[in-house]
Parts: structure tokens; sequence; C-alpha cells
């Protein structure tokens, strides 16, 4: 981990939430929280004043809302990736958010340290979705699993094959370490060498892989 701390704005309508959050954040190593705000448009005015890594952003907000706020953030500042974090988790929710370019997706069921991984996931360049919004991608979202009997065509190996199953489970890289009790190293080494044999750009191709080729179930 680079000593340089992830730089956080937050986007929420509700004055508790936002300070619960920044509060929550805080207590997070290797994390600053540089502003928050009550709708997306402050939070757009925000980041361009201020140099920010990640916008952790609800979606149902006055003004503009979430979704417009993370189209114009992936247009207007690129580098700034989003998290969605919100009490909705239905398909459409889900669906506009990733449109809009979210790089993440959370409920508001999620703990602390399901945050910080994923704001250190995302600020590594990586898709985190909760295992709820797992489930509804691949419910929803995305074309159902396969019939029949996978051939394997792109030669995974059975550890790759199990790794891209807890994936689509909405594990972390440090959750697959700990239940197959394998450093999170190794894990993320077959993470790579799935996702170049099949051709993911991330871990949202990687789980529409899974299930669209029925090495797991919604």
């Amino acid at each position: 981990m680079s000593s340089k701390p992830i730089r956080v704005v937050i986007a929420d309508d509700q004055q508790i939430v936002r300070e619960g959050l920044v509060a929550l954040l805080e207590l997070i190593d290797g994390v600053q929280v540089v502003g928050d705000a009550a709708d997306g448009a402050q939070v757009l005015a925000l980041l361009d004043n201020v140099s920010a890594d990640i916008a952790l952003m609800d979606l149902r907000m006055p003004s503009t809302d979430g979704i417009e706020a993370t189209r114009q953030i992936t247009l207007r500042h690129p580098d700034v990736a989003v998290i969605v974090l919100t009490t909705y988790a239905d398909d459409e929710s889900i669906g506009q958010a990733l449109r809009a370019g979210a790089r993440s997706y959370l409920t508001k069921n999620a703990s602390r340290d399901q945050i910080a991984a994923a704001l250190r996931a995302t600020a590594q360049g990586q898709a985190t979705f909760d295992h709820a919004v797992s489930q509804r991608i691949v419910g929803g979202l995305l074309q159902p699993a396969s019939t029949g009997r996978w051939s394997n065509p792109d030669r995974l190996t059975p550890r790759e094959v199990e790794i891209l199953q807890l994936m689509a489970q909405g594990m972390s890289n440090h959750d697959i370490a700990t239940t197959l009790f394998i450093g999170e190293s190794t894990v993320k080494t077959h993470v790579n060498n799935a996702f170049a044999k099949i051709g993911a750009r991330d871990r949202a191709d990687a789980i529409r892989y899974a299930y669209r080729h029925g090495l797991t179930e919604p």
C-alpha cells in the first residue's frame, strides 16, 4: 500500500448519515475525507476545488441525484472513481449507476471493514460489489447462465474456477484468501491469470463470465 492517503468526498443528502460516514472513514487507516456534500450539484462543485480519488455517492438526492452526478464526474473528473453507497439494490438502480460510470456498488448494510476494503480495491482500479448487489447483477441485469455441461473453453485451472466462483459470490481478494487458506498475493496471481484467459477487464466482467458459463447460480 502506498503511504499516500486515499482522498474521499462523501455525497449524501442526510446530514446525520454524512456525519456518520465522515466519522467512520476517519477511523480507517490510509483514508482522508477531503469534503462532503448534500447533493450531486454540491459534490461536483466540491470536486472542482479539491483533489480526490474517490466519491462515495448516495443515489437518491434532491437537485442533481447520484446517477447524474456519477455521469458528470465520469466526464469531468475521470480520475475520480465513484463508489455508490445506497439503500437501494434493485436492478434499475444498479444498472443506471453502472452505466453512468460507477466503479463499485455497496448498500448501506455494509460494515466498516467492507467499506474500507471497497475503498482500497477501488483506489487500485478494481470493481467491488457487495453480495446482495452481485446477486442482483447476475439475476436481473445479465443473461441467464447457459445450460448444459461446461467445456472449459478457456482452459482455466481448477483453482481459477474456484476463485471465479467465490468472486461471483461478492468476495474480495482478502475474503477469498481467507476462505481458501492461501495468501492474498496468490489470489491476485490467479485472478490476473484468469482475467487474461477469459478476456475480463475487471471483476464485473469476471462475474458475468462466471454466470454466463454456469460456474455458479444466482
